[in-house]
């Protein structure tokens, strides 16, 4: 429920401070006073669009704030919840702030957290429903009338089933599309990916083979230079007659070994020696095993050559080096794989596909016969209504209409269209086709009115929705409104005295003007008030004796 409206620096509004209780509220005023621009600042505050325009003159920023009570609205609170934006010291305590400056940017928040527009419009729809004598045009649309049957009569919980299933299955046939359109040239990438790994699986390459071959090639073609170096560095280490490095090493730490006394210092290097006798015999028989072990193959030499300039052709063929071969054919492997898993998944695909029709199909059959039997009580309600706004011939139908196609469609099995006569012996045609726009209006407000009962909003505003009519039918309008709200807060901005009289609660909007600035007030009504501002819709400015006591009249018939 909506529970304080506060608006700053909006269009010609100053500051509003305005509070709101459960039942149903009446907003009034002279034409042009200002009261479709506090609809306009709390829509302002729901998510709709704005400009720099509305920013009061000679003002840096426009702000209005909403307090909301939402105690006992479970799916405000879920939303809030799950997006942790409950307030902290309040819970059933929900504020929506919007701020727009001179410069025409605005920001949204809620609960004091920066939000987008998507964020307020989503969360402002489980809020509060506004009803405008504009909605005569959407009216017009099909689409209107569909979403109000299944709002009226069909299960909310089915329709989010059935909106899932049908995501589901669009994504599905989406893939399945997509793989049909790619499928005529996987037929020739496949052979082309057999080709290029048949190529190189005859190579027979393993991972780390060029770099293997390339140490291999140049130890083989190094080979007279390799054995007569080692062979040199083998005879100074140890096999030449005199003078061999061994001999020298062993020459040198006998004379130490020979000192009649040996110092700390003499002792550390005489085990260096040792050590050093130690290495270089390991190197001699390192070298010994080397030169006996080692093949100068010019056979191998050839053949490893030949292998090399194999990897290196094939390596320019592909653009990649040599290395880089076992990671090619890995690839081309998996792409392969893949190619060939298409027909694999297509068939996958189509069977999702078959399984969500059918799955589409039994959400919306019981769909169709959820709005087929809402369509005959809406239509009920709706005649019954019309009857009573002074329309006793007139004469509404809710036309559900067979969809074409094999595909699953958003909408369902069917398209709603609500049709309309006028006259006795007249067709029902298309709400676009009706010339009246009194009959339109007072059409709409008995749509208006019957659906909103099934509403699971908690707060409802009709803005002069009762344009068009006066007199006995307007009274019949304020007593709906009024008995509407006995289940949900409603706030009715009217001209109409006999609406407004039957509201438990009434505001007056007036417009000052100066020579500079025109400024919007507005002022809760006491009961003295009330008579004389009913009166003055009756009546005029010039409020005689008779009006004020027909308007008296009319506020005691409703016990105000």
């Amino acid at each position: 429920m909506l529970r304080h409206l506060t608006i700053r620096n909006f269009a010609t509004v100053n500051t509003l401070d305005m509070k709101f209780s459960a039942g149903m509220t009446a907003i009034t005023g002279e034409t042009g006073a200002g009261k479709s621009i506090i609809l306009g600042a709390l829509g302002f505050t729901l998510g709709d669009r704005a400009d720099k325009t509305i920013v009061r003159p000679g003002t840096s920023k426009a702000e209005i704030c909403a307090e909301f009570d939402t105690s006992q609205i479970d799916a405000a609170q879920l939303w809030l919840s799950a997006r942790d934006l409950l307030a902290e010291d309040d819970p059933n305590l929900c504020l929506l702030r919007r701020v727009v400056g001179s410069d025409g940017r605005s920001r949204a928040f809620i609960n004091g957290s920066n939000v987008n527009l998507t964020n307020l419009k989503e969360l402002g729809e489980l809020l509060i429903n506004i009803h405008s004598q504009h909605e005569h045009q959407s009216l017009l649309h099909k689409a209107t009338h569909q979403q109000l049957l299944d709002d009226f009569g069909v299960d909310r919980d089915l329709r989010s089933r059935l909106s899932s299933v049908w995501k589901q299955w669009r994504k599905n046939h989406q893939k399945l599309s997509e793989l049909g359109k790619t499928s005529k040239g996987n037929a020739a990438q496949a052979e082309f990916l057999s080709f290029q790994l048949s190529e190189l699986d005859a190579l027979a390459i393993v991972e780390g083979e060029f770099s293997a071959l390339e140490a291999e090639f140049r130890t083989l073609n190094n080979a007279e230079d390799i054995l007569g170096r080692s062979h040199s560095a083998l005879v100074e280490l140890g096999e030449a007659e005199e003078g061999n490095i061994a001999n020298r090493l062993n020459t040198i730490s006998s004379t130490l070994q020979d000192l009649p006394e040996k110092t700390r210092e003499i002792l550390s290097v005489l085990s260096l020696l040792e050590n050093a006798q130690i290495q270089i015999e390991e190197a001699v028989r390192e070298l010994r095993n080397f030169i006996s072990d080692f093949q100068a193959d010019p056979e191998r030499l050839q053949e490893v050559n030949r292998r090399l300039e194999v990897l290196h052709d094939v390596s320019r063929k592909h653009k990649i080096v040599p290395d880089e071969l076992p990671r090619l054919m890995a690839e081309l492997r998996a792409q392969l794989d893949s190619l060939e898993n298409c027909e694999e998944k297509q068939a996958q695909l189509e069977t999702n596909d078959h399984l969500q029709r059918e799955k589409f199909t039994q959400l919306a059959s019981e769909q169709s016969r959820q709005r087929k039997f809402a369509a005959k009580k809406l239509e009920k309600l709706i005649n019954a209504r019309l009857v009573t706004l002074g329309m006793p011939h007139a004469s509404l139908q809710v036309h559900l209409s067979q969809t074409n196609g094999d595909d699953p469609l958003r909408q369902g099995l069917e398209t709603v269209e609500f049709l309309v006569s006028t006259n006795p012996g007249q067709p029902a045609q298309s709400l676009i086709r009706i010339a009246s726009g009194g009959e339109l209006s007072r059409i709409s407000l008995a749509i208006q009115v019957i659906t909103a009962q099934t509403s699971q909003t908690p707060s409802l505003v009709f803005d002069e929705v009762d344009v068009g009519i006066g007199g006995g039918v307007a009274r019949v309008v304020g007593e709906l409104l009024r008995k509407l709200g006995e289940r949900t807060q409603i706030l009715c901005v009217t001209h109409e005295a006999q609406v407004a009289s039957q509201s438990q609660h009434h505001y007056v909007v007036a417009k000052h003007s100066t020579t500079d600035s025109v400024q919007t007030s507005i002022q809760q009504l006491d009961s003295k008030d009330r008579v004389r501002e009913l009166a003055r819709m009756l009546g005029g400015e010039d409020c005689s004796a008779e009006s004020l006591a027909h308007a008296q009249q009319m506020l005691t018939g409703t016990d105000a």
